[in-house]
């Protein structure tokens, strides 16, 4: 048949490209490994140096102080404690240090690409299926060309994680500051507000509840993808995960899921807006 015999070799020029990059752009590359992979370091550094003990009431203390729950908080409590006896406390201070990295270069970068394509129809037109590729893509196949670009590490873990997670804060903030009623806006101009306090003072507040949601679920797509970069040697509870796959240990594959689980509920739980708390 015509056209099986005459494939399009774009495989062959994806990979050509990226053997060009590696071939051209290795000193770039590893100056940017070093940076991120200093920074990430420097995280988890900066929570292994606390005692578990006094990071998990200071953490505690957090999880009252922002949702006000009694509940949540003895949750919190019995989360950390279990995991601190499981012996899984600096694995799990790893991938939260990875978690809080990617998130905030998503949120940095997604939510002012957001509130652009709000503005401009034809740069969410243009956005939107890179938006889709990146949400639909597998996650494993992100790690092929950091992989190659960065070598083995939490550097193309982290990498990965960001295009892997970006895309939900980008929509939903975009839907957000769509959202904001034209008569708010009309009244807003009507005072005088310039553009930039329409911005701060208007779409922003009202679009709030669209963009926690669009940072909450970045952080369980972080988490999810973090656990997965274990595969291209990246610290944290993806490491017993993918050893007791490979062992076929039972025993270690459930306690570090467990981890993970109750990690990512902490997370998910924290991060959710009190009036939805009950949803």
């Amino acid at each position: 048949m015509f056209l099986t015999e005459h494939k399009i070799p774009l495989g062959e020029h994806i990979a050509a490209f990226v053997d060009w990059l590696t071939r051209h752009g290795s000193a770039v590359f590893d100056k940017i490994s070093d940076v991120l992979e200093f920074l990430i370091h420097g995280v988890t550094g900066g929570l292994l140096w606390f005692h578990p003990l006094l990071l998990t009431a200071i953490m505690v203390g957090l999880v009252h102080f922002i949702q006000r729950s009694v509940g949540l908080t003895l949750f919190a409590l019995a989360s950390l404690l279990l995991i601190l006896n499981l012996g899984y406390w600096q694995e799990t201070m790893e991938t939260l240090a990875q978690v809080i990295f990617a998130t905030l270069v998503c949120v940095a970068i997604g939510v002012p690409l957001g509130i652009l394509a709000a503005h401009k129809p034809w740069f969410y037109t243009a956005l939107r299926p890179l938006l889709d590729l990146m949400q639909t893509v597998p996650t494993f196949v992100y790690l092929i060309p950091t992989l190659t670009l960065f070598g083995l590490g939490v550097v193309p873990g982290l990498i990965s994680t960001v295009i892997f997670a970006i895309a939900a804060p980008i929509r939903l903030t975009c839907l957000g500051i769509q959202d904001v009623p034209a008569e708010l806006m009309d009244a807003g101009k009507a005072f005088g507000c310039s553009r930039w306090q329409l911005l701060t003072r208007i779409e922003l507040p009202h679009a709030m509840p669209s963009i926690g949601a669009g940072i909450t679920q970045c952080i369980m797509l972080s988490l999810s993808m973090v656990v997965i970069s274990a595969l291209v040697g990246a610290d944290g509870l993806g490491k017993p995960v993918v050893n007791a796959l490979n062992t076929a240990d039972i025993s270690l594959g459930f306690e570090a899921g467990l981890a993970i689980v109750l990690l990512a509920i902490l997370l998910d739980r924290v991060c959710k807006q009190r009036s939805l708390r009950g949803r």
